[in-house]
């Protein structure tokens, strides 16, 4: 079974839409939605924004429905000159760049697992490789494989864009990407990141205001990525 996670209805609404026969549940005021999209076994939900919300939904999912993998899609920010809005990043690690116990001599973004200690959380390659397959074969698709760095802040300035790229090398930012990460990777479940850029600072305007225009159709993108990855990709 595919796991399938997003934080907001509008990044998941439009693989829900496409179920055959789906059966909803609600655990931890998260709904999950189980069904079949091309003969695919799929369970969707939205997990809400924050690393939190994704951890709680992500842990649920893998105790409640055993996926055999698990893509978090949505939106995300630039913070490469690789990236830009339009543009669709596919992880292949992942990196908490809030995560910071530097006080204490550590590298910053380094968690503490029961049994080891960590900074980048290597996402599977064969979903990264399946994905960069999809949007190779689909047309239009301007796609970079790089790190994605997530935290509980939206980052809305230039600066903070270039000292992610320059800490971290990363093409993108996000908000639960490294947590679904962290759960998967705790649990021994192969995952991967699919990010469309909503938003890049290029205008004028700020961040905030790009993202309110382009959301919707960044959201779109990564939906058509994922509806053709499930046609294409193995069942078992």
């Amino acid at each position: 079974m595919l796991g399938i996670i997003g934080a907001m209805d509008v990044e998941v609404n439009g693989i829900i839409e496409k179920m055959e026969n789906p059966e909803k549940r609600t655990i931890s005021n998260i709904t999950f939605t189980k069904g079949t999209i091309s003969g695919t076994e799929c369970v969707v939900a939205k997990c809400g924004i924050g690393k939190v919300n994704a951890a709680v939904c992500t842990q649920t999912m893998i105790l409640t429905y055993k996926p055999d993998r698990i893509i978090n899609t949505g939106v995300g920010g630039a913070t490469s000159d690789k990236t830009h809005i339009g543009s669709v990043v596919i992880a292949d690690k992942v990196v908490q760049h809030d995560f910071d116990t530097t006080a204490l001599g550590d590298e910053i973004g380094t968690l503490f697992l029961s049994d080891e200690n960590i900074k980048y959380l290597l996402c599977c390659e064969k979903l990264c490789k399946e994905l960069e397959n999809t949007c190779s074969a689909l047309a239009d698709i301007d796609y970079t494989v790089g790190t994605v760095a997530t935290g509980d802040r939206f980052i809305a300035t230039t600066e903070d864009r270039k000292l992610l790229n320059s800490r971290f090398n990363a093409v993108a930012c996000e908000m639960e990407g490294g947590s679904i990460g962290q759960v998967c990777y705790i649990n021994k479940i192969p995952f991967c990141i699919l990010r469309s850029i909503s938003d890049d600072n290029s205008g004028d305007e700020g961040a905030h205001v790009e993202y309110s225009v382009f959301v919707q159709s960044a959201a779109e993108k990564a939906i058509e990525i994922i509806t053709a990855y499930i046609k294409s990709c193995p069942t078992d």
